[in-house]
């Protein structure tokens, strides 16, 4: 049966719009039988596909496709009958959403971004703006950017002239990593002392940390959680590692749409597994 919601998403597949059903409560449909109501124990709502044992990506972002074969094939036949919403990869398609959730995060918007093509939601508004860039909630109260490795929702063409994203929304993203207090490990043997041979070794350790954090291209909370490890590994017990270093890696984790608290959670779940 062709419904609504699968009239609509063929539609956008056609004009090279990725899609994907999403059932109530805005959450995608697991897209195999192990993943029927998530029930493998993915996490459609992050950034990459749960981790069950499916040979293609079934979840979220990651499942939106421009194939119609795929969108009107069997394995959606059912989503699309239990279908609540269509939503599509605004990333996939070079578009950046402003969403805007709130009265007063649409009024900040209107004072703050130049105009574009709007769309109306239920509690706000989403700008939609030409040119991709990293996905991150919360940027400010009401306000999430959706682009790349998310979903948003489809409401409508909306009205208003597409502009190209501007520099005031990609600043959105590098926000002031949340405090962080080094609480300092237990004093191993050798006294602590430092086994580095000048400053300029932590500062290019901590600069090549930064580096691979944003040239992460995928596995972005993998990529931060591993480079945490190993700065703590090389720098954390002699006392050389400072805030100051660690608010250079959360801001470097921030551009990649890391949340600080997905930092902050990083950079505990580090230290623990170094005993520190």
């Amino acid at each position: 049966m062709n419904t609504p919601y699968l009239s609509t998403a063929l539609n956008l597949a056609d004009r090279g719009v990725p899609v994907l059903p999403l059932r109530a409560g805005k959450v995608p449909f697991g897209n195999c039988p192990a993943c029927r109501d998530n029930a493998c124990g993915g996490r459609p709502n992050m950034k990459t596909p749960g981790p069950c044992d499916c040979p293609r990506p079934c979840h979220a972002w990651a499942a939106a496709t421009t194939d119609p074969d795929v969108v009107a094939g069997p394995a959606w036949a059912s989503a699309w009958q239990q279908a609540a919403a269509v939503a599509y990869h605004p990333g996939g398609i070079g578009l950046t959403v402003v969403d805007l959730d709130h009265a007063a995060a649409v009024a900040w918007a209107r004072r703050t971004l130049p105009a574009t093509r709007t769309v109306p939601t239920t509690r706000g508004e989403h700008w939609i703006y030409q040119g991709s860039m990293p996905s991150a909630n919360a940027v400010r109260d009401g306000v999430d950017i959706k682009s790349t490795m998310v979903y948003a929702r489809w409401l409508g063409p909306g009205t208003g002239t597409m502009t190209t994203i501007p520099d005031t929304v990609r600043a959105q993203i590098v926000k002031k990593p949340s405090p962080v207090r080094l609480v300092t490990a237990p004093v191993p043997a050798g006294n602590g002392e430092c086994r580095h041979r000048a400053p300029a070794y932590l500062d290019r350790g901590i600069a090549m940390a930064e580096q691979r954090i944003t040239e992460a291209a995928s596995a972005v909370h993998a990529t931060v959680y591993r480079t945490f490890l190993a700065v703590l590994s090389a720098h954390g017990r002699c006392g050389c590692l400072t805030d100051a270093h660690a608010a250079r890696l959360f801001a470097a984790a921030q551009t990649k749409g890391e949340s600080p608290r997905h930092c902050a959670d990083a950079w505990s779940n580090a230290r623990t597994a170094l005993g520190m």
